[in-house]
């Protein structure tokens, strides 16, 4: 497993296992299976409802909690900062763990100030219960303005992207302030599986579609993290990695 290093500091593995639509047993299950292939880094969020099956599945696994990465998100109608810190207690009771290694804000609001929510993770922060932060579903001007305000450095900015929605100027953008793009949807909803181009190019390799399209986020150092609900796909989805897409792959996908 690759890694990427954040502006906190700390390091973010490359893949990681999204777990929106995950829920109950089947989510408490996938995540079991996950850890057990190799799966450090696992995304969640207040708004999935699952955390508490996910946390289930942390606690009875033999992963070193230090080995682990977490990510959960406070959901935009939370952002104020009283709320920040109940719904953040909340997470952290359902995830059963003492700290997260990142923590979002899932959605911006036009209603609160950035600098009311960033107040309430530097207090998380302090505290020893969050380590780095970031953003999801950001715009530019909406990455610039929470860079102006935060007293903690923007980590990450996770939004859809994938190689049919290549969105190159944030990414530049936040590449040049040292924010690292996280690619939720990677597949394109599924989609990108059946796409003919990837097909080919995964053909050469001697992989899938979605094989080649999560190494097109990796080689330009995007986080990717897809979700799975079978073991296959989770084993699949691994095998991104001791490879390289050439000069001519990229050149197909980027037309």
């Amino acid at each position: 497993m690759e890694n990427v290093g954040l502006a906190s500091g700390h390091e973010m593995p490359m893949l990681g296992l999204g777990t929106w639509q995950l829920r109950g047993r089947q989510c408490e299950q996938i995540v079991k299976e996950a850890l057990a292939l190799g799966y450090t880094h696992i995304d969640t969020a207040w708004m999935y409802q699952n955390q508490r099956a996910i946390g289930n599945a942390l606690r009875n696994s033999r992963v070193e909690r230090e080995k682990l990465f977490i990510t959960t998100k406070i959901w935009n109608t939370h952002l104020r900062y009283v709320d920040v810190l109940s719904q953040f207690d909340e997470c952290l009771g359902d995830l059963q763990m003492d700290y997260v290694d990142l923590l979002l804000i899932h959605w911006p609001s036009e209603e609160v100030e950035f600098s009311e929510t960033f107040a309430a993770f530097q207090k998380l922060h302090d505290a020893g219960k969050v380590k780095s932060i970031g953003v999801s579903n950001f715009s530019i001007a909406q990455v610039e303005e929470a860079y102006a305000v935060s007293e903690l450095p923007i980590c990450t900015n996770q939004v859809e992207y994938h190689v049919r929605r290549n969105r190159h100027e944030l990414r530049r953008y936040c590449h040049d302030y040292g924010v690292v793009i996280t690619a939720h949807r990677p597949l394109g909803r599924g989609e990108l599986v059946r796409d003919r181009v990837l097909q080919q190019i995964g053909d050469r390799h001697g992989k899938t579609a979605a094989q080649v399209a999560l190494r097109w986020l990796i080689q330009d150092r995007i986080v990717a993290i897809p979700k799975s609900s079978s073991v296959p796909h989770l084993r699949e989805n691994l095998d991104v990695f001791g490879w390289l897409l050439t000069y001519a792959d990229t050149e197909a996908l980027a037309s």
